[in-house]
């Protein structure tokens, strides 16, 4: 399979030694958004970008545009996700975005919302920590926000999430830690005044997110559609 990655940053760089392993040629490397057309030469079997929050929306449109398939897991730009969407079902090309390629985060998310619906009868208060490494630039993570998300929509005692502890029951909070060279925990704690849960996720390191993004990659090259990780985890 022949991969395009767009950015080339540490996640890049993961997601070619994990590429080369399986197997895969990278074929283009593509850095600033004018070395886009690079990809017209011989076009991928699929694009994978992990950029910055202002360049995510060129790189998918033009990906789309062209007919490659591109996966995304760059954060930080979701506000526009619902365009990117409808240009995608515009011109029926190929899409998937995650804020974590993570298997087990994307497990994590499904046990997450299970839990959730199970608490909303009972009386507990939820909170979630996320700590990443001092690069990150978004806070909170695009995955704990997934994760406020889910327990929202499984309980409606949450009106919104807030990146602090709160007082107020209907906030759920987020507290976000960057500490250096770690590449991600997180963690979902329900407490009442009688006992505590928590259920968390570790990456232990970095090519754990560059994984799960080629074997998405081999997924979904054949494809079209707009689809998530959960359709992902759920046709395997």
């Amino acid at each position: 399979m022949k991969i395009a990655l767009i950015g080339y940053g540490k996640m890049g760089k993961a997601i070619e030694e994990v590429a080369k392993k399986r197997g895969h040629e990278i074929s283009h490397v593509v850095e600033t958004t004018d070395q886009l057309p690079l990809l017209l030469q011989e076009p991928p079997h699929v694009a994978i970008e992990f950029t910055q929050p202002d360049a995510v929306f060129h790189n998918l449109k033009f990906c789309i545009e062209n007919e490659i398939p591109v996966i995304t897991g760059t954060t930080g730009w979701l506000e526009r996700y619902d365009e990117i969407v409808s240009f995608c079902s515009e011109k029926g090309g190929t899409f998937l975005q995650s804020s974590n390629f993570s298997i087990g985060v994307n497990l994590f998310f499904e046990l997450n919302e299970w839990l959730a619906k199970k608490m909303s009868k009972l009386d507990f208060n939820c909170s979630i920590e996320e700590i990443h490494h001092t690069e990150k630039k978004d806070s909170p993570s695009g995955t704990a926000i997934r994760l406020a998300e889910g327990i929202q929509g499984e309980n409606h005692q949450y009106k919104n999430w807030i990146n602090e502890i709160s007082a107020d029951h209907t906030k759920l909070g987020i507290v976000s830690k960057r500490i250096e060279n770690v590449p991600g925990t997180h963690t979902v704690s329900y407490t009442s005044h009688l006992e505590s849960i928590k259920m968390e996720h570790i990456a232990h390191q970095r090519s754990v997110f560059a994984e799960g993004a080629v074997l998405v990659g081999e997924w979904i090259k054949n494809k079209n559609g707009i689809f998530t990780m959960s359709d992902f985890i759920n046709q395997q």
